[in-house]
Protein backbone atom coordinates (compact mmCIF):
# COMPACT_ATOMS: atom_id res chain seq x y z
CA UNK A 1 0.00 0.00 0.00
CA UNK A 2 2.80 2.45 0.85
CA UNK A 3 4.48 2.50 -2.51
CA UNK A 4 1.08 2.72 -4.15
CA UNK A 5 0.88 5.86 -2.63
CA UNK A 6 3.99 7.47 -1.55
CA UNK A 7 6.98 8.21 -4.17
CA UNK A 8 11.23 9.26 -3.64
CA UNK A 9 11.02 12.47 -3.59
CA UNK A 10 7.90 13.55 -1.90
CA UNK A 11 7.83 15.44 1.75
CA UNK A 12 6.69 14.85 4.65
CA UNK A 13 6.28 16.06 8.41
CA UNK A 14 7.86 14.36 11.66
CA UNK A 15 5.78 15.71 14.63
CA UNK A 16 7.49 14.02 18.15
CA UNK A 17 4.80 12.18 19.94
CA UNK A 18 4.63 13.07 23.90
CA UNK A 19 7.21 10.96 25.48
CA UNK A 20 9.44 9.98 22.75
CA UNK A 21 13.26 9.72 23.11
CA UNK A 22 13.57 12.69 21.42
CA UNK A 23 16.91 14.30 22.44
CA UNK A 24 16.62 17.38 20.08
CA UNK A 25 13.30 18.90 21.46
CA UNK A 26 13.24 20.93 24.21
CA UNK A 27 10.54 19.44 26.43
CA UNK A 28 9.10 22.99 27.69
CA UNK A 29 8.17 23.59 24.10
CA UNK A 30 6.17 20.33 24.02
CA UNK A 31 5.85 18.29 20.53
CA UNK A 32 8.18 19.60 17.96
CA UNK A 33 7.64 19.17 14.08
CA UNK A 34 10.60 18.66 11.49
CA UNK A 35 10.04 18.79 7.46
CA UNK A 36 11.97 16.21 5.38
CA UNK A 37 11.40 14.40 2.14
CA UNK A 38 11.29 10.19 1.22
CA UNK A 39 14.52 9.41 -0.09
CA UNK A 40 14.06 5.77 -0.92
CA UNK A 41 11.46 3.28 -0.50
CA UNK A 42 12.46 -0.26 1.37
CA UNK A 43 9.94 -2.26 1.82
CA UNK A 44 6.04 -1.65 2.31
CA UNK A 45 6.90 -0.64 5.90
CA UNK A 46 10.31 0.53 6.13
CA UNK A 47 11.59 3.86 4.17
CA UNK A 48 14.78 5.64 4.47
CA UNK A 49 14.33 9.85 4.31
CA UNK A 50 16.60 12.68 4.90
CA UNK A 51 17.43 13.75 8.01
CA UNK A 52 15.49 17.00 8.77
CA UNK A 53 17.78 20.40 8.65
CA UNK A 54 16.82 23.61 10.34
CA UNK A 55 18.80 27.08 10.00
CA UNK A 56 21.27 25.25 7.25
CA UNK A 57 22.24 22.39 10.47
CA UNK A 58 21.67 18.90 9.98
CA UNK A 59 19.06 17.33 12.99
CA UNK A 60 20.74 14.27 14.70
CA UNK A 61 17.15 12.67 15.59
CA UNK A 62 18.10 10.04 17.74
CA UNK A 63 17.17 5.78 17.32
CA UNK A 64 13.90 4.63 18.77
CA UNK A 65 12.18 8.29 18.54
CA UNK A 66 8.79 7.78 17.22
CA UNK A 67 6.98 10.03 15.60
CA UNK A 68 3.46 11.24 13.68
CA UNK A 69 4.39 11.11 10.07
CA UNK A 70 2.77 13.13 7.36
CA UNK A 71 3.57 12.44 3.83
CA UNK A 72 2.49 15.16 1.15
CA UNK A 73 1.81 13.22 -1.91
CA UNK A 74 0.36 13.80 -5.48
CA UNK A 75 -3.13 12.19 -4.48
CA UNK A 76 -3.75 13.75 -1.13
CA UNK A 77 -2.16 14.00 2.57
CA UNK A 78 -1.40 10.66 4.10
CA UNK A 79 -0.78 10.35 7.65
CA UNK A 80 1.02 6.92 9.76
CA UNK A 81 3.24 6.42 12.92
CA UNK A 82 6.73 5.62 12.63
CA UNK A 83 10.20 4.48 14.50
CA UNK A 84 13.46 5.17 13.49
CA UNK A 85 15.56 2.22 13.76
CA UNK A 86 18.88 3.64 11.85
CA UNK A 87 20.67 6.55 10.70
CA UNK A 88 24.21 7.19 8.71
CA UNK A 89 25.77 8.60 6.15
CA UNK A 90 25.43 7.85 2.44
CA UNK A 91 27.10 9.24 -0.76
CA UNK A 92 26.78 13.03 1.43
CA UNK A 93 23.42 12.38 2.38
CA UNK A 94 22.17 11.79 6.19
CA UNK A 95 19.95 8.94 6.04
CA UNK A 96 17.29 8.14 8.34
CA UNK A 97 15.41 4.58 8.08
CA UNK A 98 11.83 4.70 9.48
CA UNK A 99 9.64 1.49 10.06
CA UNK A 100 6.47 2.56 9.78
CA UNK A 101 3.94 1.00 12.26
CA UNK A 102 0.25 1.48 11.75
CA UNK A 103 -1.50 1.79 8.24
CA UNK A 104 -1.36 4.73 6.30
CA UNK A 105 -4.84 6.75 6.56
CA UNK A 106 -5.92 9.42 4.09
CA UNK A 107 -6.57 13.18 5.23
CA UNK A 108 -10.16 14.00 3.79
CA UNK A 109 -10.50 17.42 2.76
CA UNK A 110 -13.03 17.70 5.70
CA UNK A 111 -10.39 16.47 8.18
CA UNK A 112 -7.78 19.27 7.65
CA UNK A 113 -7.99 21.51 11.17
CA UNK A 114 -8.94 24.10 11.26
CA UNK A 115 -7.05 26.80 13.80
CA UNK A 116 -9.16 29.90 15.24
CA UNK A 117 -7.75 33.08 13.95
CA UNK A 118 -7.33 36.50 13.89
CA UNK A 119 -6.14 37.99 10.78
CA UNK A 120 -6.38 41.00 8.47
CA UNK A 121 -7.02 40.25 5.00
CA UNK A 122 -8.44 41.70 1.92
CA UNK A 123 -10.83 40.50 -0.33
CA UNK A 124 -12.70 40.82 -3.89
CA UNK A 125 -15.15 38.95 -5.93
CA UNK A 126 -13.34 37.55 -9.26
CA UNK A 127 -14.57 36.16 -12.80
CA UNK A 128 -14.42 32.80 -14.60
CA UNK A 129 -11.82 34.67 -16.41
CA UNK A 130 -9.90 36.06 -13.53
CA UNK A 131 -10.26 32.52 -12.35
CA UNK A 132 -8.33 30.84 -15.33
CA UNK A 133 -5.72 33.96 -15.48
CA UNK A 134 -4.60 33.45 -11.84
CA UNK A 135 -4.53 29.42 -12.58
CA UNK A 136 -1.69 30.39 -14.76
CA UNK A 137 0.16 32.33 -11.74
CA UNK A 138 0.04 35.51 -13.66
CA UNK A 139 -0.02 38.61 -11.24
CA UNK A 140 -2.24 41.24 -12.11
CA UNK A 141 -0.68 44.49 -13.09
CA UNK A 142 -3.58 46.54 -12.86
CA UNK A 143 -3.03 49.19 -9.77
CA UNK A 144 -7.01 50.14 -9.73
CA UNK A 145 -8.38 47.18 -8.72
CA UNK A 146 -9.83 47.34 -5.35
CA UNK A 147 -9.97 45.17 -2.39
CA UNK A 148 -11.86 44.76 0.86
CA UNK A 149 -11.22 44.57 4.18
CA UNK A 150 -12.30 41.86 6.14
CA UNK A 151 -10.98 39.65 9.15
CA UNK A 152 -10.14 35.39 8.86
CA UNK A 153 -11.52 34.11 11.89
CA UNK A 154 -10.06 30.49 11.16
CA UNK A 155 -8.09 28.64 8.76
CA UNK A 156 -7.06 25.30 7.61
CA UNK A 157 -5.16 23.47 4.46
CA UNK A 158 -8.57 22.99 2.78
CA UNK A 159 -10.05 26.93 3.16
CA UNK A 160 -11.33 29.37 5.79
CA UNK A 161 -13.79 31.68 7.53
CA UNK A 162 -13.76 35.58 7.68
CA UNK A 163 -15.81 37.92 8.59
CA UNK A 164 -16.20 41.64 5.77
CA UNK A 165 -18.48 44.18 5.50
CA UNK A 166 -19.33 43.06 1.42
CA UNK A 167 -21.33 40.18 1.30
CA UNK A 168 -20.44 37.42 -1.21
CA UNK A 169 -22.95 35.09 -2.70
CA UNK A 170 -22.66 31.57 -2.29
CA UNK A 171 -20.87 30.01 -5.31
CA UNK A 172 -18.83 33.06 -6.01
CA UNK A 173 -15.43 32.60 -6.63
CA UNK A 174 -13.47 35.41 -4.63
CA UNK A 175 -9.72 36.30 -4.58
CA UNK A 176 -8.42 36.86 -0.86
CA UNK A 177 -5.08 37.95 0.29
CA UNK A 178 -3.50 37.67 3.71
CA UNK A 179 -0.04 37.17 5.22
CA UNK A 180 1.20 34.41 8.01
CA UNK A 181 4.51 34.10 9.32
CA UNK A 182 6.02 30.51 8.80
CA UNK A 183 9.09 29.62 10.31
CA UNK A 184 10.03 33.11 11.28
CA UNK A 185 9.00 34.48 7.35
CA UNK A 186 6.63 36.46 6.69
CA UNK A 187 4.29 34.86 3.67
CA UNK A 188 1.93 36.58 1.51
CA UNK A 189 -0.74 34.15 -0.33
CA UNK A 190 -3.16 35.53 -3.00
CA UNK A 191 -5.23 32.82 -3.09
CA UNK A 192 -8.67 31.84 -4.97
CA UNK A 193 -11.65 30.63 -2.54
CA UNK A 194 -15.30 29.34 -3.59
CA UNK A 195 -17.93 30.38 -0.94
CA UNK A 196 -19.70 27.52 0.38
CA UNK A 197 -21.74 29.54 2.79
CA UNK A 198 -22.72 33.39 3.13
CA UNK A 199 -24.85 34.58 5.37
CA UNK A 200 -25.72 37.85 7.81
CA UNK A 201 -23.81 38.27 11.26
CA UNK A 202 -27.21 38.11 14.02
CA UNK A 203 -27.27 41.69 15.99
CA UNK A 204 -23.99 43.32 14.12
CA UNK A 205 -25.25 45.51 11.47
CA UNK A 206 -23.86 45.08 7.71
CA UNK A 207 -20.89 42.13 8.61
CA UNK A 208 -21.05 39.26 7.42
CA UNK A 209 -19.93 35.90 7.90
CA UNK A 210 -18.07 33.56 4.52
CA UNK A 211 -16.64 29.79 4.80
CA UNK A 212 -14.62 29.31 1.37
CA UNK A 213 -12.70 26.49 -0.16
CA UNK A 214 -9.47 27.08 -1.80
CA UNK A 215 -9.89 26.68 -5.46
CA UNK A 216 -6.78 25.23 -7.27
CA UNK A 217 -4.07 26.01 -4.45
CA UNK A 218 -0.96 25.54 -4.92
CA UNK A 219 0.76 22.30 -3.06
CA UNK A 220 3.52 24.91 -1.81
CA UNK A 221 0.72 27.41 -0.45
CA UNK A 222 -1.34 24.48 1.59
CA UNK A 223 1.79 23.00 2.97
CA UNK A 224 3.12 26.38 3.98
CA UNK A 225 -0.72 26.93 5.54
CA UNK A 226 -0.42 23.44 7.59
CA UNK A 227 2.75 24.37 8.83
CA UNK A 228 1.65 27.47 9.74
CA UNK A 229 -1.13 26.13 11.67
CA UNK A 230 1.34 23.67 13.49
CA UNK A 231 3.34 26.27 14.72
CA UNK A 232 0.61 28.17 16.24
CA UNK A 233 -0.91 24.85 17.72
CA UNK A 234 2.80 24.19 19.43
CA UNK A 235 2.27 27.94 20.44
CA UNK A 236 -0.79 27.43 22.29
CA UNK A 237 0.09 24.14 23.77
CA UNK A 238 3.74 25.87 25.70
CA UNK A 239 1.11 28.93 26.66
CA UNK A 240 -1.85 26.68 27.85
CA UNK A 241 1.09 24.28 29.92
CA UNK A 242 3.14 27.89 31.45
CA UNK A 243 -0.70 28.50 32.71
CA UNK A 244 -1.48 25.93 34.16
CA UNK A 245 2.05 25.57 36.03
Amino acid sequence: MLSKYVSIGDKLDLETIEGTNDLVSNQQEGRKYYRSQVYDIVSEDQIKIAMPMEQGKIILLPVDGEYNVCFYTQTGLYQCLGRIIDRYKSDNVFVLVMELTTDLRKYQRREYYRLNCVLEMKSREVTEDDVNILNEHVRFLDTDITFNNGVMVDISGGGARFISKVRYPQGANIQFVFSLYVSGALNEYKLIGKVLLSERIENREDEYEHRIQFVNILNDDRESIIRYIFEEERKNRHRQRTNYL
